[in-house]
């Protein structure tokens, strides 16, 4: 993949802050792919108007240099920034819908997604609960993996949009063993990691302090590891959540698998707000490529300017890198 790889970007929510941080990171990136934008025809060419990209119908050939495929036309009233209405949910659905079957015709070699509702969408799809399950079910795939993927830290979750109280009854021995071996297969296949160092974050304080506070450790997940390593993914732990993170941010593990959204997460936006270090949101085990910022539709600040394209860019860029590794891989490796 010599020339500039195609990136597929679902623009999400037409009130919030998608169109406007995915400016700035072309902005930043001028060159390095070719954006086929699928959003709002008057919503992006608002934001979009300084990159000079042609506006096309869906189904019309995408020009060289990329496009933005008018999905909709929404009426004025429903693209105010900060005010989401009604209209928006279906339409951030549709703009997913058009950019992930750009991908799996080949048109575009990864998808890009800006920040979407999910209260909003789940009311034009009930039951959505996120990007993640929403391209499982697509896909076809048994599972498929959310990592938070930063320069100093990376997390995979073995278990995403979950209630706190039914978290323990979903942490199966397989699951966690799933989590790490797909997490594994990816660190070595897309990022290009010849003997990935995976760390297992234990459930407990203190990683169950031999049994005082909790048996899982020598149970479940001592199970899962053991059943990891026959999958071909070796780990190491489980270790105490209040460390393990701070150890790989320094270097010693190349990833953590969590095993709630929490436990995860609340490291990787630490890092990114105190260090600027800003994460992406990767899917794991899926036929295709897909990246994402770590935030959200802000709608507190969308159409003020102030929002950073920091981790858009940082999503991009990671699509682009992953998308030449695959490119290369022989297809038996994809």
């Amino acid at each position: 993949m010599a020339r500039p790889p195609r990136i597929a970007i679902s623009l999400g929510d037409p009130s919030g802050v998608g169109a406007e941080v995915t400016a700035g990171a072309l902005r930043l990136l001028r060159g390095r792919l070719v954006p086929i934008l699928y959003g709002d025809r008057a919503a992006a060419r608002r934001e979009l108007s300084g990159l000079g990209l042609p506006v096309v119908e869906p189904g019309e050939e995408v020009p060289a240099q990329g496009a933005l495929v008018a999905v909709t036309r929404l009426p004025a009233r429903d693209l105010r920034p900060g005010r989401p209405t009604p209209l928006g949910g279906p339409a951030q659905l549709a703009y997913l819908e058009a950019a992930f079957l750009a991908v799996r015709r080949g048109e575009a070699a990864a998808l890009c997604t800006a920040p979407v509702s999910k209260a909003q969408v789940a009311r034009a799809l009930p039951g959505f609960v996120g990007h993640t399950e929403w391209l499982e079910a697509r896909c076809r795939v048994r599972r498929s993996v959310m990592m938070l993927a930063g320069s100093r830290l990376r997390v995979a979750l073995a278990t995403n949009h979950l209630a706190f109280g039914r978290i323990r009854r979903a942490l199966t021995a397989e699951r966690i063993a799933r989590t790490l071996a797909i997490t594994h297969r990816a660190l070595r296949l897309d990022m290009g990691i010849a003997r990935p160092r995976l760390a297992l974050s234990a459930l407990n304080p203190h990683a169950g302090e031999q049994g005082a506070f909790g048996l899982e450790e020598e149970t479940l997940l001592a199970r899962a590891l053991e059943q990891a390593r026959r999958l071909g993914a070796p780990a190491q732990g489980p270790y105490p959540a209040d460390s393990v993170f701070f150890r790989a941010a320094r270097g010693e593990f190349d990833a953590v698998v969590a095993l709630h959204h929490d436990q995860g997460l609340i490291p990787v936006k630490l890092l990114d707000a105190l260090c600027h270090d800003p994460a992406v949101n990767v899917t794991l085990g899926l036929p295709i490529v897909r990246t994402s910022p770590d935030h959200g539709v802000a709608y507190d600040i969308a159409g003020k300017g102030r929002a950073s394209p920091a981790s858009m860019a940082a999503a991009l860029r990671l699509a682009v890198e992953i998308a030449r590794v695959r490119a290369r891989a022989s297809p038996a490796h994809r």
